[in-house]
């Protein structure tokens, strides 16, 4: 892959100010999580865990406005469903005193019932303490006070249109319907993503007030109707913060790109190999270069295995907005690998060069110090992994 850095005419690109700071990745699995730390070198990791042994644990975020904050989504056998808090980078948790939960029936009944918290996003830079969640079923929440107590947030949750477009439970990912990909605006609060699977990709101007579909130029699965969010099965959704303007998606149909004020998503997938596909969960972005992105497929094919292609795994990734997409399996297996990645379980940090690190459902850890270039294995044996998250402590 070309390295626009190598062209002497082209314009510098700023230099990460996150060069030589620590690095923290934050790792959920089916049975607890993990902290890895290493320094700017990243060279050497020192484990940390496990934290919560036996419970599920859907995302595990640090906050990048205190670099201290944790917060872990999870389904204890004896708690259900709730969401704990560390201000102490994972060495004391205290339960959320009103974890997400839907808003009991205009009869007084129960109603909806949250399974899990999917999704954890921290608000905007101008908003300590705001957290979002989004939750299986699908629902969305908000919490004001660093995730101690939280409340459904907007008006998505009971709105008769939306419950259509969610469906039921039966109908949703094997393992249940989610909302996720909660983004906000670096710009601006009030500005809003987020997506459900089903139920479609949908944008807030007015800080959740309102929200409008945005489901131009996707596919869905041949058959259904394209003009139905109800079909539409976005995996992921990254904002650049090098443009804002635009986003990525891995969709159950494509990898696509949106550069607003468009509308309009383009399917960039088609440029992969034909053998590969452009079907998978995980999707990253550069958090500099708006061109550069990468992705981890799966075999989509027949009755979706959900494994590498051919058992041989592999990144992808680009570095002119999905025009062209160039392999990185320097490192990886070459054979007889038939695990894949979830659609949390890829992050990068904010180095220079960029780390790239995803966790597998055989239960590796896998990173990249230059940018996908080479890949090592930093931790085996775990858990099945469902979310990776890579940042950089205080």
């Amino acid at each position: 892959m070309a390295n626009p850095n190598d062209n002497p005419s082209a314009p510098a690109k700023p230099r990460s100010r996150a060069r030589n700071r620590p690095v923290l990745i934050a790792v959920a699995t089916r049975k607890g999580a993990w902290l890895y730390r290493s320094t700017g070198a990243r060279k050497t990791w020192q484990v940390d865990g496990p934290h919560f042994l036996g419970h599920v644990i859907s995302h595990l975020v640090l906050d990048p406005r205190d670099g201290r904050t944790l917060l872990a989504a999870a389904r204890t056998g004896h708690l259900g469903p709730t969401v704990f808090r560390s201000d102490d980078l994972g060495r004391t948790w205290k339960e959320a005193a009103a974890p997400p939960a839907f808003a009991k029936a205009d009869d007084g009944t129960k109603g909806r019932v949250v399974d899990h918290t999917f999704w954890l996003t921290p608000g905007h830079a101008s908003e300590p303490g705001v957290w979002y969640a989004g939750t299986s079923p699908q629902g969305l929440f908000r919490s004001f006070d660093g995730g101690v107590t939280w409340k459904p947030f907007s008006s998505i949750n009971d709105d008769p249109r939306y419950r259509q477009w969610m469906g039921t439970v039966q109908d949703g990912t094997p393992d249940g319907p989610k909302l996720h990909s909660v983004i906000v605006d670096p710009r601006d609060p009030r500005h809003l993503y987020f997506a459900m699977s089903g139920g479609g990709v949908h944008e807030s101007a007015d800080g959740g007030g309102t929200w409008t579909p945005l489901m131009n130029g996707l596919d869905v699965v041949q058959g259904f109707d394209a003009a139905d969010p109800t079909f539409h099965d976005p995996h992921c959704i990254r904002l650049c913060p090098g443009n804002p303007d635009r986003l990525y998606q891995q969709n159950h149909c494509g990898i696509y790109r949106l550069d607003r004020p468009s509308d309009r998503w383009v399917r960039v997938g088609r440029t992969m190999p034909e053998r590969v596909g452009d079907i998978g969960f995980p999707l990253v972005v550069h958090p500099r270069d708006p061109d550069a992105a990468w992705v981890f497929p799966m075999d989509g094919t027949t009755v979706w295995p959900r494994t590498s292609p051919e058992g041989m795994p592999a990144a992808y990734g680009t570095r002119d907005g999905g025009n062209t997409w160039q392999r990185l399996d320097a490192g990886l297996p070459r054979s007889q690998a038939w695990w894949t990645v979830k659609r949390q379980a890829m992050s990068a940090d904010a180095a220079d060069p960029v780390g790239l690190y995803f966790g597998t459902t055989s239960g590796e850890l896998w990173m990249s110090r230059d940018e996908g270039a080479r890949w090592t294995c930093i931790a085996r044996h775990l858990p099945e992994i469902y979310a990776v998250e890579a940042a950089h402590p205080a």
